[in-house]
């Protein structure tokens, strides 16, 4: 069965993927294995990738993961955020009203109240 246009890639000539290694190489050599710089990372990292296709693909999925798991995170800690600046409101001593001088001393309702008819 013959592959769909979206899907084939065309095979690299040799040496365009001796251009490649050399390229991925060069990288390695100046800023160590792997690279430590961010950029030059990057690079030898896309490199690659244009060799083994597969490689990409799995690096979409593992970031993919990443940010889905940090998003849910954020989330829940947003939520848990929320639920303790209401508690902490309703735990707060906040001390007698103010306005009113003195709470009454006695009873509110004075007398029976069921059988007041």
């Amino acid at each position: 069965m013959a592959d769909s246009g979206i899907f084939r890639i065309n095979p690299l000539q040799g040496w365009q993927r001796d251009a490649i290694l050399k390229a991925a190489q060069l990288i390695r050599d100046r800023f160590g294995n792997p690279p430590i710089d961010p950029l030059a990372k990057s690079a030898h990292d896309a490199l690659l990738e244009v060799l083994d296709p597969a490689r990409r693909t799995v690096r979409m999925q593992r970031e993919m993961g990443e940010a889905t798991r940090k998003a849910a995170l954020t989330a829940r800690a947003e939520r848990r955020a929320r639920e303790r600046r209401a508690n902490d409101r309703r735990k707060a001593n906040l001390g007698p009203p103010s306005g009113a001088g003195e709470r009454r001393t006695g009873e509110r309702r004075a007398g029976e109240r069921r059988n007041r008819r």
